[in-house]
């Protein structure tokens, strides 16, 4: 996969003492640790007008800060702190963009919503992969590839197909900010439950999380 987990500290280390970014640090760790794919992404800033402008310098900008940067290149699983030293330099100050499709799905739920399923779901002893929580108050459960295309069923078969559920999808065409880069200027992305060697690679299926998941929702909208 790229390097190993003493590689990895041999990294930080190297890191540290040429100064590297920490999101150069990160995308190292994503790509050649964890096995994901990572994109350069606009930031945001706030104009002189107390507006949010995005680095891409689209007035009209739908997603400040928040979208893959236009032909810049991305940086496949496997890839080196060397390569994404160089991406990076390429795109300075890029924030740390996630396709979403590849390795993983994603399920987004309220984020007090998504800490009463944590602990749900760890005390069942359910497999559980990667959470992040965004500045905007929602939390992001890494899930395996498939789940955005198959979720309207899953729910059908599970009975909450008529709920009204803040639980949302995110699949192929999608990206998410990755820790440690900020949101669309509003403060920084975190992990609830950081990627680990057997969680990384290999996500829960859905279904596994979903009844939890859903029900937490309902609770939380009644």
């Amino acid at each position: 996969m790229g390097f190993t987990i003493g590689g990895i500290r041999d990294i930080r280390s190297g890191s540290r003492r040429r100064a590297r970014s920490t999101e150069i640090t990160a995308v190292a760790e994503y790509t050649g640790l964890w096995g994901w794919d990572v994109v350069p992404g606009a930031r945001a800033a706030r104009g002189g007008n107390g507006r949010t402008v995005c680095s891409c310098g689209a007035d009209d900008c739908a997603a400040p800060g928040a979208h893959p940067l236009a032909h810049a290149d991305g940086l496949a699983a496997g890839g080196t702190l060397e390569e994404a030293a160089d991406a990076w330099a390429r795109t300075p100050g890029a924030a740390v963009l996630l396709p979403v499709g590849r390795a993983f799905d994603i399920l987004e739920v309220p984020e007090g919503a998504g800490r009463s399923a944590l602990v749900r779901l760890e005390r069942m002893g359910l497999p559980l992969g990667p959470v992040a929580a965004t500045p905007t108050g929602r939390a992001l459960f890494f899930v395996a590839p498939g789940a955005a295309a198959g979720l309207p069923g899953l729910l059908y078969r599970m009975g909450w197909d008529d709920a009204a559920l803040d639980l949302c999808p995110r699949g192929p065409g999608d990206h998410v900010t990755a820790p440690p880069s900020d949101l669309g200027g509003l403060g920084p992305m975190r992990w609830l439950r950081p990627p680990t060697l057997d969680t990384a690679g290999r996500p829960p299926q859905a279904r596994l999380l979903l009844g939890t998941l859903a029900y937490v929702c309902h609770r939380s909208a009644a």
